[in-house]
């Protein structure tokens, strides 16, 4: 990479999980308002953080933007784990899943801490997590304090959107390294941690595989058509492959409402949520409609802090952070941890020598991101 790439590849990364996490938290809210009142509420749009009740003020993130927070650490950790001659092994991020869910059962941090993101007090609220990611998470332990088989797909059959809402990490990763194809299928399996229906896992791959094509320079529609021509490869893809194909089609036909969002469902679903993710970013591609995009995909009868999230997702990587609406950035909550983890995330995948070097210097680096 030039210097000129690795600005934009920084400002994407950047862009991309920040994007994420003021979706989140302008939808969270929200979520489980119909959308009519939601438009009675802000009927020019909502277009600024509100509160969400007691411990909940404006501007908190949920469950979505923590879970991809842990996603992002895995994948560090992971890349930190082949200094040991072992391959990129993405049961690492099923290991940060369990850290995770140590923050929805404890009070704060406990006894020695497993990297520093699990240090974090602020992580440690529950924010209307997942059912599905607490019960898979709960029963890979079996019983005891810790997951037993880092890895393990899910035994139940959900297609919830809890999977597609954390998977934007995979695609963020460097096609130097890494394929399409290998974001599309890492983030697949890593819902299927928690997500054990194959829609639930396809619609996270489609979302990964769409900004990894976006980070290698690729517009909206050439994103969508790369993710889509992978996914259509892949044995029980129609339910996702329709949600995506419908989404593009109102984009392309409709005039953006709420209405109209609606008419993809809800977002309690993965292709649902991806669905309504794609179309928002559809109906207001250019970087100073990024706001308009947000507001439109939170408002719905649905979920609206996950269909947020992933339009977020995608925009914040398409136009780099640069294009985030700053009364909104200032505002959320952990935005030095978030760009942290950004930055942090670009600096193992691009300054790696610098950071490891070639028998393991003690940079604290290691300890920063165990490698496990």
């Amino acid at each position: 990479m030039t210097r000129a790439d690795d600005e934009a590849y920084r400002s994407r990364v950047r862009g991309c999980l920040l994007g994420g996490a003021i979706g989140d938290a302008l939808g969270g809210p929200v979520e489980f308002s119909q959308g009519q009142e939601i438009v009675a509420a802000h009927p020019e749009g909502l277009r600024g953080f509100v509160a969400g009740g007691t411990g909940w003020p404006a501007g908190t993130v949920t469950d979505d933007t923590q879970m991809t927070l842990f996603t992002v650490e895995g994948l560090i950790r992971a890349g930190v784990r082949t200094d040991r001659g072992l391959g990129f092994t993405v049961a690492v991020v099923h290991h940060a899943y369990d850290r995770w869910l140590d923050t929805q059962l404890l009070p704060g941090p406990s006894g020695a801490l497993d990297g520093w993101l699990q240090g974090e007090q602020w992580l440690y609220a529950r924010r209307a997590p997942g059912n599905t990611c607490l019960s898979a998470l709960t029963e890979a332990r079996k019983g005891g304090d810790r997951i037993q088989q880092f890895g393990g797909q899910a035994v139940n059959d959900s297609k919830g959107c809890g999977g597609v809402m954390r998977a934007a990490p995979f695609g963020l990763l460097p096609a130097k390294w890494f394929s399409a194809e290998w974001a599309f299928d890492s983030a697949a399996q890593a819902a299927g941690y928690t997500h054990g229906n194959v829609t639930g896992k396809l619609a996270s791959g489609a979302l990964a595989a769409i900004v990894h094509a976006i980070c290698q320079g690729a517009d909206l529609n050439s994103a969508l058509d790369s993710a889509q021509a992978l996914l259509a490869q892949k044995p029980g893809h129609e339910e996702t492959s329709t949600a995506l194909a419908a989404a593009r089609e109102l984009a392309a036909n409709s005039q953006p409402g709420p209405a109209t969002v609606e008419r993809l469902g809800g977002g309690w679903i993965a292709e649902e949520a991806l669905g309504i993710g794609v179309y928002c970013a559809l109906a207001y591609p250019e970087p100073e409609q990024f706001l308009d995009a947000l507001a439109l995909a939170v408002t719905h009868s649905g979920d609206s802090d996950s269909t947020g999230a992933i339009c977020g997702n995608i925009l914040g990587a398409l136009h780099g952070e640069t294009a985030l609406p700053p009364e909104l950035v200032f505002a959320v909550e952990g935005r030095g941890v978030i760009l942290e983890l950004a930055d942090d995330l670009v600096f193992e995948f691009t300054q790696q020598p610098r950071l490891h070097g070639e028998y393991g210097p003690e940079t604290g680096w290691r300890q920063r991101y165990p490698g496990w």
